[in-house]
């Protein structure tokens, strides 16, 4: 035990990438099972997440006592938003004991709100802390570890993008803030004595400030691990290259090996992350992971794949809804042994953190079913189908990196929404795309690869596009550096784990991104003409 109390510290006797490699590699054999008994090991979790909440306020409302199948489970308790479900999390914000989980609940995750204009607030346990986001962490070391058994990892630091959000007290009963600031507030200290920047700087509140302190203070360390949204850290990395005055990663952190990342395709960063990194004494791996502040779902476990192995040992019991359900008044939930490759499903969770059959919104795709795998499509609500077209965004993000390809472009950030229906025409899509390389093509022709992407993956869309039937040619508007972020700024959500959504069937974004787009572009005419 007091080996991993000290682990933060080198030793002659036991090399510090040597007592890393066996801590964290023994999680290999539960990742095993989960590989091989993927059934069983879910049925376990159902079990004991059962007998924690049975003396719960909500076990007892919904007769957790009676349950002896799945199918009790289901007709006691309803899928539930987080509308639905937000009174019994506002009693453990007040600091209530035993209502979704035993004990009282000591932090509450700030999600970002990417989806709606308010914030949520999701329950933290102890048992999800270090039984979900912690052990997801050591797994996903664990797997690359099995991966690359000659990396040496440990022996620097891992830069950690956060959010942006130090904790605030619940009076004297808990706290709240985003998840990145509980889990840096709760790290063993092995973990944080290889975590870079100082925990200072990672919370700072101010975005662009922070950007700049982190950049001062990374550039010197010996980096070999990155953790974050990769929207966000091609930022922080672009401006340590700014700082240090190299020209690739490769000459600031030449034992760069691993990138964690997730929150957002990787898709379309791949290209603009490769341009920096040049050359380091190891290849760069990219690693991806399925997490929310709800709970940590996917790991990816091989190289080279873009898919994700289903964690299914953290203590979260998870049912499948098929898209054509997910607008019924009593959706049709699936176990696990009932997916089908290819098929696409909404995710619903009951948690150690005291959420029970909770519609989290993320939308996966299975890949295979031994084991069990999935890609992230996207979000329930962040598609297009003003048209009937079914349009989801995995496959925008898949026609924006085929469209980038071809035309020579690196993409930043976008987002589209539909131009409806007029007298004289019919109606649309319309793109506005922050580029970090404009298209060598130009902007009609990138629109064009985007559009042929669109119509080879989504029948729906190319029935509707045949002869500009339901559906005109897309318009994409490229915008100025920045735009996305003055976006952000303006609605308090700039830097850490927020995002600019994707799809949206409401002009309300693209109008509000319009907008600034339309002040830029004066300011830049007036100073143009004081000149």
């Amino acid at each position: 035990m007091r080996a991993f109390l000290t682990l933060g510290i080198e030793s002659q006797n036991m090399p510090l990438n040597s007592v890393f490699r066996w801590f964290i590699r023994r999680r290999m054999v539960n990742i095993e099972m989960v590989r091989t008994m993927p059934v069983e090991v879910q049925r376990s979790v159902f079990s004991n997440l059962l007998v924690a909440g049975r003396n719960t306020s909500f076990g007892k409302e919904h007769g957790f006592d009676s349950v002896r199948k799945l199918q009790d489970f289901q007709r006691n308790v309803p899928i539930r938003t987080y509308d639905e479900i937000k009174p019994w999390i506002d009693r453990t914000r007040n600091g209530e004991h035993d209502v979704l989980w035993p004990g009282q609940t000591p932090w509450f995750a700030k999600s970002s709100g990417t989806t709606s204009q308010r914030s949520k607030y999701l329950p933290v346990t102890r048992s999800a802390l270090f039984g979900c986001h912690f052990k997801g962490g050591q797994d996903l070391l664990a797997l690359f570890s099995d991966a690359r058994p000659l990396s040496k990892l440990y022996g620097g630091k891992h830069l950690v993008l956060g959010g942006s959000s130090s904790l605030m007290e619940l009076g004297s009963h808990g706290y709240t803030g985003d998840l990145s600031a509980i889990l840096v507030d709760n790290l063993p200290i092995w973990v944080e004595s290889r975590r870079t920047p100082h925990r200072d700087i990672a919370l700072m509140d101010g975005w662009e400030e922070k950007v700049d302190a982190m950049a001062l203070a990374t550039m010197d360390e010996d980096v070999r691990i990155l953790a974050g949204i990769p929207s966000w850290m091609l930022v922080v990395v672009k401006r340590v290259l700014e700082r240090s005055g190299a020209s690739t990663l490769g000459e600031v952190w030449p034992n760069l090996q691993l990138f964690m990342h997730g929150g957002v395709n990787f898709s379309p960063y791949r290209a603009e992350f490769e341009s920096l990194i040049g050359n380091t004494k190891h290849t760069l791996d990219y690693f991806e992971t399925h997490n929310a502040s709800e709970g940590l779902f996917g790991l990816q476990d091989r190289l080279n794949e873009d898919d994700l192995l289903m964690m299914l040992d953290y203590g979260i019991y998870f049912e499948f809804v098929p898209i054509s359900e997910c607008h019924s008044a009593n959706p049709i939930s699936l176990e696990l042994r009932e997916l089908e490759v290819g098929e696409e499903y909404a995710l619903v969770i009951s948690t150690n953190a005291g959420l029970w059959r909770y519609a989290l919104g993320d939308v996966i795709c299975v890949t295979e079913v031994h084991p069990f795998r999935m890609q992230v499509s996207g979000r329930v609500n962040a598609y297009l189908n003003a048209f009937g077209e079914e349009l989801m965004g995995h496959q925008a993000e898949k026609a924006m990196a085929e469209a980038c390809t071809l035309s020579g472009a690196m993409v930043r950030d976008f987002t589209a929404a539909p131009v409806y229906m007029r007298s004289n025409r019919t109606g649309g899509h319309e793109w506005f795309i922050e580029f970090v390389k404009k298209p060598q093509t130009g902007m009609l022709e990138f629109m064009d690869f985007l559009d042929a992407s669109l119509i080879r993956q989504n029948s729906d869309y190319a029935v509707k596009r045949t002869g500009g039937l339901a559906i005109e040619q897309p318009i994409g508007h490229a915008l100025e550096p920045g735009t996305f972020d003055a976006w952000l700024k303006s609605q308090g959500k700039l830097g850490g784990q927020h995002k600019v959504p994707r799809l949206s069937n409401k002009r309300d974004l693209i109008e509000q991104i319009e907008s600034i787009r339309q002040r830029t572009s004066e300011d830049q005419l007036k100073s143009v003409e004081s000149d």
